[in-house]
């Protein structure tokens, strides 16, 4: 199936590609509406049923080329079996990683407790089919992994050194990178045809420890990726040389945050781009949200390129500034 962003990523298109970070989540009032009656995320991530409806809401809502699908990147530490809650205005909370626990864990237990995220997969991939849109499925980064179950909290605001490359550490990079490719390939499995990994904190990180904790353990799932003929898309958050990463890591496509100078990455980066426009331009008005939107549409005109943020829809995003920001777009390809 060839769908527009797959045929964005091998080739310019005269249309632009849309899909959002975090378009299905709380700015939406229907999502709203779901939330309330489920407190607990976990529960309502492994709800097949409901995790089904969300990932489809801004689909129904904005028609978008791609669904990404309802879940959380730390779904994998939950299933390695470290305790995970969310706490209002609070975050992530974890507690203290079990190494006994996570040197046990099996392949099928670790399966068995994601298959909710598989059988949503499944039931998303039927429904867009229909419609030739991509099922995008995701994973974290294994350096942001490990951040949130050693630091077993958000780092965000706080003093922060980083983790000792020890075997201790390793140990864990070791079995993250294992797990990860077993996650990643039950979701291609189950349908995804785009994996994204997510490494929100990668910014956080000095030039000489990315080799380490960034550059070759995203290689080594970019390369599992490739073996399973499906495309990869890499979003190192707040990185300071988006060139680099890709000559190190080499993925399908290289999503940049809106801290990034998008007409270096334009006359730098030769693989398809996405991404980039602040989350925070869709609470102006709508003529800020043209100017910024057609910035970077008129960047990246002749080039491959996929329109999204540069980090999530934030919670207080007027719905009919994301629709209104969707006909810009569309209406930029029919210029």
């Amino acid at each position: 199936m060839n769908t527009l962003i797959q045929n964005c990523i091998n080739k310019k298109l005269s249309k632009t590609p849309i899909w959002l970070m975090r378009q299905a989540g709380r700015y939406l009032p229907e999502f709203r509406s779901i939330r309330k009656k489920n407190q607990d995320f976990i529960k309502l991530c492994l709800n097949t049923k409901l995790s089904s409806e969300i990932t489809m809401q801004p689909i129904t809502r904005f028609d978008f080329d791609a669904a990404i699908i309802f879940s959380d990147i730390l779904l994998v530490p939950y299933a390695l079996g470290q305790q995970v809650s969310f706490e209002k205005n609070f975050g992530p909370n974890l507690q203290k990683i079990n190494l006994k626990t996570l040197n046990e864990i099996k392949k099928e237990d670790f399966l068995k407790k994601l298959d909710p995220v598989y059988k949503t997969i499944k039931k998303i991939k039927t429904k867009l089919s229909v419609n030739n849109k991509d099922t995008i499925g995701f994973v974290g980064a294994p350096w942001t992994l490990l951040l949130y179950m050693l630091n077993r909290k958000s780092p965000k605001g706080a003093n922060f050194n980083v983790f000792p490359k020890d075997k201790h550490t390793n140990d864990i990079m070791v079995k993250l990178d294992k797990f990860l490719k077993i996650h990643i390939e039950a979701q291609i499995k189950s349908g995804v045809s785009i994996i994204q990994i997510f490494d929100s904190w990668a910014g956080l990180l000095q030039e000489k420890d990315l080799e380490y904790f960034v550059y070759k353990p995203i290689k080594s799932l970019v390369d599992f990726i490739k073996q399973k003929k499906t495309v990869s898309i890499c979003f190192p958050r707040n990185i300071n040389n988006y060139k680099k990463f890709v000559e190190n890591v080499n993925p399908d496509v290289i999503s940049i945050d809106y801290n990034t100078d998008p007409t270096i990455i334009r006359d730098t980066v030769d693989i398809t781009v996405q991404g980039g426009l602040d989350p925070k331009i869709l609470l102006q008005n709508k003529e800020i949200i043209r100017n910024e939107v057609t910035k970077y549409l008129k960047t990246f005109d002749g080039k491959r390129y996929i329109f999204n943020l540069g980090h999530g829809v934030l919670p207080n995003t007027n719905p009919n500034m994301v629709k209104y920001l969707v006909d810009v777009v569309r209406s930029f390809n029919g210029k």
